[in-house]
């Protein structure tokens, strides 16, 4: 692997834009791709998994279905559910792109289960950040950082995560609701101790996920009622929203991703809508510029391109002017001769 590295630090020592990339399968995602392909799939394996200690740490290349192959056989998993739109999906793209899937509105993040970092900088030097345990930072924790940016502070060698044990018990319950009962259901039942691990509403039907304990798993379904769907059309429900497999994601029109307080009510969007997270994620189908949904969403919210339109223009909102400051800042010092992933975040950064 050391072959590997020298190899990453000559490309980095040509000074020439670098579009890091590993499997491809989130090409799609962020700003176009620009600069010569630095190549990640080959500095690959896992390093170090500790099923006691709810760790494990691997390199950058390693292969999603790897990771999730072998927490399987230890009854564990990345509670994140991190969505694979292919196969080819590494955990250095899981990272960098920071997308999570269904269980997100309940287990948190992609930022939230990341304990370490090792990347290397636009100097080509090798830097550490974070460690193995959820309580190893003072000061600003620079390893989150990581999660969400795009390749665009630095090319991630390793990445240490907490990972979770599987539930003992899930059950899937269907419920006929129109969108606004919806979203006043799954936040009120939020405010109970109920084992919620996601939610989806789409056409008039509402899809809540129980994970847990048998007992409680169990409890929870007599109270709220419902029909229970069968174990594995459940199963596949789930994996293909996750993976945007299901029909609402088909088709050319662009699909916009609206963050939203989980209990803003229906909007009044330009389009077919999906509700994840407890209502805190709206997918929206439609050709319609970024300045109506803005207007059509509130104040509260972010509105981001997440596949297909021009993604020439932008695909994320700006943050406020001090946060933008910090950006470049933050770009300067790991980055400063402005190689790694140029225009995925935002067209001039």
């Amino acid at each position: 692997m050391e072959t590997r590295l020298e190899a990453f630090r000559e490309k980095i020592g040509e000074r020439r834009p670098l579009c890091i990339r590993g499997g491809g399968s989130k090409d799609f995602h962020g700003g176009p791709q620009q600069g010569e392909v630095l190549d990640t799939t080959g500095y690959a394996g896992i390093i170090d998994y500790t099923p006691s200690e709810l760790v494990l740490t691997a390199r950058c290349g390693t292969p999603l279905a790897e990771i999730n192959s072998a927490l399987a056989a230890r009854r564990q998993m990345l509670a994140f559910e991190p969505p694979a739109f292919s196969e080819a999906a590494t955990i250095g793209g899981v990272v960098a792109a920071g997308l999570a899937g269904p269980r997100r509105g309940t287990a948190g993040g992609v930022r939230d289960h990341l304990l370490g970092v090792r990347l290397m900088d636009g100097e080509g030097r090798v830097l550490n950040f974070g460690g193995q345990v959820m309580k190893n930072v003072a000061g600003f924790d620079v390893s989150r950082l990581m999660a969400g940016s795009l390749g665009t502070l630095g090319l991630m060698l390793e990445v240490s995560l907490k990972v979770l044990p599987m539930p003992r018990c899930e059950a899937t319950l269907r419920f006929e609701l129109p969108q606004a009962r919806a979203i006043e259901a799954v936040n009120h039942w939020a405010g109970e101790p109920l084992p919620i691990s996601a939610s989806c509403w789409r056409d008039g039907v509402l899809h809540l996920r129980l994970s847990g304990a048998e007992a409680a798993v169990a409890a929870a379904c007599a109270k709220l009622g419902g029909e229970k769907t069968g174990a594995d059309e459940a199963a596949n429900f789930w994996a293909d929203l996750g993976a945007q497999r299901m029909a609402f994601f088909a088709g050319d029109a662009p699909l916009w991703r609206v963050s939203v307080p989980s209990a803003t009510p229906v909007l009044d969007l330009p389009g077919p809508t999906l509700i994840e997270w407890g209502g805190a994620l709206r997918w929206l189908r439609c050709e319609a510029d970024r300045a109506l949904i803005e207007s059509r969403s509130g104040a509260a919210a972010a509105v981001a391109l997440f596949r297909g339109g021009d993604r020439q223009v932008g695909v994320f909102p700006r943050p406020a002017p001090a946060v933008q400051t910090i950006f470049r800042r933050l770009k300067t010092v790991f980055d400063p001769h402005g190689l790694f992933n140029r225009g995925r975040l935002f067209p001039d950064f």
